[in-house]
This record gives structure tokens, sequence and C-alpha cells, in this order.
């Protein structure tokens, strides 16, 4: 094994998930699933013991569901990258985990190449956010307290260049550093030192909390 191998904790409480999910990413040469947990309370646990770069991370889980074990993650082991698995029932709940500082989420029933390109993108810092999905969950924020989070939005993003709103509202569309650039004609590199500088500026602790941000602000 390589240091470029992505270890991988799954974290599921359906054994049929598990290891279909367990398949599809060993099935990557630069992946491996080094451990999976039935419940919030073992995946955290299990965070602390194998140290993974990502833990796929459902919502509903018995002891401790995902939302409590992703607020345990971020004290117990802030290094590991959550992507957080759902199904379009499960909205609120999503959005109420993005806030928590999860790295993304795509649908349980994600094609095994979107999977695999979720956690690479997880691994390298960048958030992985399915475009359907991203649109169906993000596109429930126009309703209540839409004009107010819309203001507020509008304030924060006044603080920024223009180039750094043109990059935030390309993180809005879920496009990656390497997309970004070349929609804007920048290295991915810069791409990159412009999300730290934004996320930095408007307290965002990731990107998805950046995306929602400019949505919000109608970017």
């Amino acid at each position: 094994m390589t240091a470029e191998v992505i270890r991988v904790v799954i974290a599921d409480d359906e054994p049929l998930i598990r290891a279909g999910i367990r398949m599809i990413l060993n099935s990557a040469p630069d992946i491996e699933v080094v451990a999976e947990a039935a419940n919030g309370r073992e995946a955290v646990e299990l965070a602390r013991s194998h140290a993974p770069e990502v833990m796929l991370l459902d919502i509903q889980m018995p002891v401790m569901d995902g939302l409590t074990a992703l607020g345990e993650l971020r004290r117990a082991a802030p290094e590991v990258r959550a992507l957080i698995l759902t199904t379009f029932g499960e909205k609120e709940n999503v959005l109420r985990a993005l806030g928590q500082g999860g790295a993304g989420f795509l649908l349980k029933d994600s094609a095994p190449g979107e999977l695999i390109g979720a956690v690479r993108a997880a691994a390298a810092g960048d958030a992985y956010l399915s475009p359907g999905a991203t649109r169906h969950v993000v596109d429930q924020l126009a309703s209540g307290k839409a004009a107010a989070r819309g203001e507020e939005a509008r304030r924060q993003v006044a603080g920024l260049s223009e180039r750094e709103r043109g990059v935030l509202a390309l993180l809005g569309e879920g496009l990656s550093n390497a997309d970004a650039g070349r929609r804007l004609h920048m290295s991915e590199a810069t791409v990159k030192t412009y999300v730290s500088r934004i996320l930095a500026k408007l307290g965002c602790e990731n990107r998805v909390q950046a995306a929602l941000l400019a949505r919000d602000a109608g970017l």
C-alpha cells in the first residue's frame, strides 16, 4: 500500500448497502475500505482508531444518528472528510448536515463512477456536490425565510472582489477546482487559492457552505 491510497470508513446500518459500496470502492486502485460501522457511535470510534481520509456517513442510523455522529466527528477527528449518504426524502437533514461541516453529499443510488469520484474529491479537499441532488436540495431554500437569507448572503458576498465572486458563483454550480479553472481560464492551483481566501472571508467551513451561500446571494 502506498501513501496515495485513500482510506475510507463506511457508516450505514444496512449490510447490503455497505457491501455494495465496499465492492465499488475497493474496485478503484487508489481507494481502500478499512472499516465499516453499523451506527453513528461505531463510526466515531472507527474514525479515531483507523484515521481514514474519508467517511461515508448515512443519516438514519440507530444508537447514534448520522447528524449527531457528524458533530462528534468534527470534535474527535476533524481531519476526516465526511460525505453524507442520503435519499431525496431527507432534504432537511441534508441541509443540517452540510451546515455542520459535511464535505458534501450523494444519493445512495449514485452510479459507481460518481461514488468513486466523490471519495476522490473529498480526499483532495474538495466538496462533492452531486449535481442532481444539489439542485434538488438547494432549491428547497427558496421557500421560507428566503428573503432574510438572501439579504444576509448578499451582505457577506459584497466584501468579495469581483474575481472572488466569480469563483464563488461557480462553487454554487458545484464545479470542481479544475472545472472552475477551465471556465475562468485560470490554473487549478490559482482557483484553489481563491477558494481558500473566499472561505476565510465568508467564515465558511467548506465549499458546500459557500455554495449554498452563493445560491442565497443569487450568484
